[in-house]
């Protein structure tokens, strides 16, 4: 190798001489090569140009295809608390690989959205009442992967994740929040106000849903139609009089009403243990079977989900569900949320017990998906999400000649009295 080495600096070295010396040593360098080469081998195949990718095209590389990974996996889940019930929902959760990017996907896109919210509202773009619903994702995507799209849901003012479950786009929801015509109310019904195809809100008044919850279960019965109705509520609202009359009635009637007391341990700034003689909410329905489930957990939501549908569609009446799970913004966005508990206890949920984390060890570890591939759908998603956040920004606000718009379904154009007597709206249904 050395005397290849000292031919190699002769070539150069003699660049500038005559070309019979130059030819000269060429012909050295060559046969002192030959002993480490076989310059008689044929050439190596051209690889073939690849097409040119489209603009804006990003290009992933991954190790493995789709073949590689593991279609399905069961996995143990916590066994739920009974009350009135012999036995529960499985302990054992059966997930596929689509099921779980599907979850993945939506859980991720709510916890983007709500931390897009929290920003816009700090920049003053969102005004009024927020109510953010990062860290009890699992409850949202479970309860909708239990149910039927022609079931019904309602809730209280802590709703963008259902709006997003129930089928409504991130940009109608933004948009929303920020008072904008292209809104899914059309920017007049703001945080607490959001409706879709069997999604009735967002309610603003405290625990006023459950009995509304209650006449739609009424109303499946009525139609026989085989449909559940999800009435959710939150501990703070738990001691309200009108859930437990709504209990009675729901009772005595065998309405298909399942009762979701979603437990994110604060009523506002109040410890359930503060608030409440029992903090055993799945039972408050005393003659009413029960049901406590991990709200941090989608599995376990899902699974119990599907199991009170069950009972509910068998024509055995309400049930009532404890979900526990946490919130980690404050109550609203007035609320800093570390005055009646510490930034370690947040930090600790976030480390132990995140749904999103949950779910995505969960496949890692199973070789359902890879770091990459969820990586890319993490990227999709803030796009989605930056996208939304500029068509909340731009869109326009709707014009005063709207505001009285769609006070009836079906009635023809009418007027509207305005603020005297002698200012007339029109209401256009």
């Amino acid at each position: 190798m050395q005397n290849m080495l000292t031919l190699i600096s002769n070539v150069f070295r003699l660049g500038n001489a005559s070309k019979n010396v130059g030819a000269q040593a060429v012909s050295e360098l060559l046969i002192g090569l030959s002993k480490y080469v076989d310059l008689t081998a044929p050439p190596a195949p051209a690889t073939p140009r690849q097409p040119p990718l489209p603009p804006g095209t990003r290009m992933v590389v991954s190790a493995r295809s789709f073949a590689d990974f593991t279609p399905q996996a069961s996995f143990p889940i916590k066994k739920c608390d009974l009350h009135r019930l012999e036995e529960g929902p499985s302990d054992e959760a059966l997930l596929t690989r689509e099921q779980g990017l599907q979850y993945y996907r939506t859980m991720q896109t709510v916890r983007r959205m709500e931390l897009k919210a929290d920003q816009l509202y700090k920049q003053k773009i969102i005004r009024g009442f927020c109510h953010l619903y990062d860290g009890q994702e699992a409850c949202a995507m479970g309860i909708e992967a239990g149910i039927n799209p022609t079931d019904h849901l309602i809730t209280a003012y802590r709703a963008h994740g259902y709006t997003f479950t129930r089928g409504v786009a991130v940009r109608e929801i933004l948009a929303e929040l920020t008072g904008r015509r292209g809104g899914v109310a059309k920017g007049k019904g703001g945080s607490m106000h959001m409706y879709a195809k069997n999604f009735y809100g967002g309610n603003g008044i405290v625990g006023a849903q459950v009995p509304l919850g209650a006449g739609v279960a009424l109303a499946c019965q009525y139609q026989g139609n085989n449909q559940v109705c999800v009435t959710l509520y939150g501990d703070g609202a738990a001691n309200q009089g009108q859930i437990f009359e709504s209990f009675n009635m729901a009772a005595l009637w065998k309405l298909p009403c399942i009762f979701i007391c979603e437990n994110n341990k604060f009523g506002m700034g109040t410890s359930v243990e503060r608030s409440s003689a029992s903090t055993d909410y799945y039972k408050r329905g005393d003659y009413i079977p029960g049901l406590k489930v991990d709200g941090m957990d989608v599995l376990c939501v899902r699974e119990a989900i599907r199991f009170a549908a069950d009972y509910c569609r068998a024509g055995k009446g309400p049930i009532v569900m404890e979900l526990e799970t946490y919130r980690y913004h404050g109550h609203s966005m007035s609320d800093p949320g570390v005055s009646y508990r510490t930034r370690e206890e947040i930090q600790e949920v976030r480390t132990k017990n995140d749904p999103i984390s949950m779910l995505k060890e969960r496949m890692l570890s199973n070789n359902m998906s890879s770091v990459e591939e969820l990586k890319e759908i993490d990227l999709e998603i803030r796009k989605v999400i930056e996208d939304a956040a500029q068509y909340a920004i731009s869109d326009p606000e709707p014009s005063l000649d709207e505001l009285c718009n769609h006070i009836y379904a079906r009635d023809p154009p009418m007027e509207v009295r305005g603020t005297n007597p002698w200012v007339k709206l029109k209401s256009v249904s």
